[in-house]
């Protein structure tokens, strides 16, 4: 664009019916060709991305503009990033999936198709800083509302992200599917979470594909650039489960979220990787299958079938049949907690914990708490619309709308930790209430009366001193809030 002189004033006045600029007797003046006007961001009122009171407030309270930016999710021009998360967040809430939205009366509203697309297929957007960085935020404010008694876990499986009607997806690969007991197409959706009993939050994921190249129906795209994020991403889907674990793991201690425990299902719980999560600074508990694995006992080496006829016998326990401590062949001291499967009476369950010191009632209630993941991935695929809302072939793609999902899981898991637990309103809460109830007076009624149900059928001939054990322990697993109305404390037999 070019800039011409003159020193006809009239002249140009008349043509252009502007005053010129002027500098003594140069005239300056811009050429006819229409301006461009490049604005760093549509200024004007989004109304597509308008976000409901309760929904905004917690966008507000958990920053999510910031983390978007600390993860270089940020545009020069257009719609901003956060209008275009805010819409893709609240699809699933009035339109369903963006198909629906497009159908909609507001279709004239909303961005253009390719803008959508352009976001989500992103690969130099760090979505895991997002997450990891939100994901921190929330757990740092739960955290500030709970006692430092209170046992923290992180939780890890996995489950079948499905994409059974699709050929063509990038990395797609046939799977094992747990619950069906058959291969399908798509990839294991690996997760990491945190809980302190009360409150899951998803920490961080990875959308393994399948490290067998025979099972692999795609690969990765060549035109990927290497040098981002994306790229990387691409090459953990080829990764084996159990590295995948530990590199999640070690996420979240980089991250500076921690916890006491790390839970495992049967396909994780195996002497390697406890071994290296354990030198992390971490416990580990999780349920172990009766594999080949040998256990040093007395110097010997038993399997766990041979283990649980040497356990010592728990009188009295109805859940717990036993307990024994033996060490891994690795040489990690570890303790075996064996408990009735409520599937089948007739068998045994075998859970193993590297903190020794723990009661078989406490390794058997922590381990409890790894139902919170199952209820997430069933909240996140039945009402969150988990591998369902889009249905592109590119990874990318994939990786956004899945940290999509997650971000609207945190912002109900907090916004109900905010109306449950009084502690999140103020200092002044936080001293005068108690620990968010992590048992109801019908659970502990049903305890009570199911301790005296087994004491009443057990064989043998029980001392009141048994008895008083037996009660005095039931007393120390109650919340503080059902001794006070009751009236006893835990010395009281």
């Amino acid at each position: 664009m070019g800039i011409s002189y003159s020193l006809d004033t009239e002249k140009i006045r008349l043509k252009n019916k502007k005053t010129p600029l002027s500098f003594g007797k140069l005239l300056v003046t811009k050429p006819k060709t229409k301006e461009r006007k490049v604005s760093p961001l549509i200024t004007k009122k989004e109304y597509f991305a308008q976000l409901p009171k309760e929904i905004k407030d917690g966008f507000s309270e958990l920053q999510i503009g910031k983390h978007l930016r600390k993860a270089g999710i940020i545009k020069a021009c257009g719609y901003s990033c956060l209008s275009i998360f805010q819409l893709l967040f609240l699809l699933v809430f009035q339109y369903r999936n963006w198909y629906h939205a497009l159908q909609s009366k507001k279709a004239a509203d909303l961005p253009g198709k390719d803008t959508i697309y352009r976001f989500l297929n992103s690969s130099t957007y760090n979505w895991r800083t997002f997450l990891l960085s939100l994901s921190s935020e929330v757990i740092r404010r739960v955290k500030q509302t709970i006692s430092k008694r209170r046992v923290t876990v992180f939780i890890v499986d996995d489950s079948i992200y499905s994409r059974n009607r699709s050929k063509s997806v990038e990395l797609l690969a046939k799977v094992f599917d747990h619950s069906t007991r058959q291969f399908v197409n798509g990839f294991q959706l690996l997760t990491l979470g945190w809980s302190d009993g009360f409150t899951f939050v998803p920490i961080d994921f990875a959308l393994l594909s399948s490290a067998n190249q025979k099972n692999r129906l795609n690969e990765i795209h060549s035109s990927i650039d290497k040098r981002t994020t994306g790229y990387k991403r691409r090459l953990e889907a080829l990764e084996a489960k159990p590295n995948m674990v530990l590199k999640l793991v070690e996420h979240a201690l980089d991250k500076g979220i921690f916890a006491d425990y790390v839970l495992m299902d049967t396909w994780f719980t195996h002497a390697p990787l406890v071994e290296k999560i354990h030198s992390k600074g971490l416990f580990v508990i999780g349920i172990v299958k009766q594999l080949k694995q040998r256990y040093l006992f007395n110097g010997e080496r038993f399997t766990l079938e041979q283990l649980y006829r040497k356990a010592k016998r728990d009188i009295g326990k109805k859940e717990t049949l036993g307990s024994i401590h033996a060490t891994l062949h690795t040489g990690l001291p570890v303790k075996i907690v064996f408990v009735r499967n409520r599937n089948n009476q007739s068998e045994w369950l075998a859970i193993l914990s590297t903190d020794t010191t723990l009661s078989n009632e406490e390794i058997v209630r922590i381990y409890g708490m790894r139902w919170d993941i199952e209820t997430f991935f069933k909240f996140s695929k039945s009402f969150l619309h988990l591998a369902k809302e889009f249905q592109g072939r590119s990874y990318d793609m994939m990786i956004s709308h899945t940290t999509i999902v997650f971000t609207r899981y945190i912002l109900i898991a907090w916004q109900l930790r905010k109306a449950e637990d009084p502690k999140t309103m103020g200092n002044l809460f936080l001293f005068l209430c108690d620990e968010v109830k992590e048992m109801d007076f019908k659970t502990a009624l049903l305890q009570l009366i199911s301790l005296f149900q087994t004491l009443a059928e057990a064989k043998v001939y029980l001392s009141m001193d048994i008895f008083q054990c037996q009660l005095s322990n039931w007393i120390t697993s109650l919340p503080r809030y059902i001794k006070d109305c009751l009236h006893i404390s835990v010395c009281e037999s």
